[in-house]
């Protein structure tokens, strides 16, 4: 066991290290019990190392199952030895249940995530729903090609989700990223690129800088013109047309200036009129 202990990842080529990683033995129930108590108890790095390498040839097998998806086995592979080292720090022997079910989980969980995060430059599934719903889909379309009406129905009917929830992924499937600045292939015509059509006007700095300046120079021209009025109409205009809410109805302030509502609404619309004259200067 010693001379596997010097086993390196991925320093020769992948099927030098595949035929290494099927060359350490196995463990045995007892031996498996006694690492993950000198691991768990004392916190013993070695034997929780041994755990993970007897258990690496899983870790390629698993892996391997996964080749359809066009990313790197090395890859695969390298995320699932993480998923198996996630499983080793949480595995509890006296449960009854071996290291190899309990860490297949774990590395299939981190293969996945790696692959979806890695499939498309834009992810394909978000939700849990949507991730079951991505590697199941994939699977029966592997067999299937296109599915039909009556195929959809089944596998939504399977997976417990809404047949239009499979079409959509399924035309996921079938979409594939496309370079934004891409130049076009002899064999192509009339291609246009997407940043020829999707320009983003709305983001562009000389007219946000313009509009900018513009709310400015209005803003100074309102606080000039509400410095000509007196204190009092000053201040209706501000509670009735400045809050962005709340706005005080005339009742509140003829309540605050003890005067009738009519004469508030006198002194708005006298106030407004001058407020118009300063500005259209």
């Amino acid at each position: 066991m010693n001379e596997t202990l010097d086993l390196a990842l991925s320093t020769g080529s992948l099927n030098s290290y595949i035929y290494r990683v099927n060359q350490i033995p196995l463990l045995s129930a007892e031996e498996e019990r006694a690492l993950a108590a000198k691991f768990r108890e004392k916190g013993d790095l070695n034997a929780a190392r041994q755990l993970v390498l007897s258990h690496l040839r899983f870790v390629v097998h698993v892996a391997q199952g996964y080749l359809g998806y066009g990313l790197a086995l090395a890859d695969l592979i390298q995320e699932g030895t993480v998923g198996l080292m996630k499983a080793v720090k949480r595995f509890i022997p006296e449960r009854g249940v071996r290291l190899v079910t309990f860490a297949v989980h774990w590395i299939r969980a981190e293969i996945h995530e790696f692959i979806l995060r890695n499939w498309r430059i834009v992810k394909i599934a978000t939700t849990k729903a949507q991730r079951k719903l991505f590697f199941n889909l994939r699977k029966a379309t592997k067999h299937l090609g296109w599915l039909n009406n009556k195929e959809a129905t089944a596998v939504a009917k399977d997976l417990h989700v809404a047949t239009s929830d499979v079409r959509d992924m399924e035309s996921r499937f079938s979409n594939a990223d496309l370079s934004f600045d891409a130049t076009p292939d002899e064999d192509e015509e009339n291609f246009t690129a997407p940043v020829n059509y999707l320009e983003d006007k709305s983001l562009n700095p000389e007219t946000k800088l313009e509009a900018q300046n513009l709310h400015e120079h209005d803003h100074e021209l309102l606080q000039k013109g509400l410095a000509t009025l007196d204190e009092r109409s000053r201040d209706i205009l501000k509670n009735r047309w400045l809050k962005e809410e709340n706005s005080a109805t005339l009742q509140d302030l003829a309540t605050k200036y003890q005067v009738s509502a009519e004469r508030i609404r006198q002194l708005e619309q006298a106030a407004l009129a001058k407020l118009r004259t300063y500005l259209s200067k």
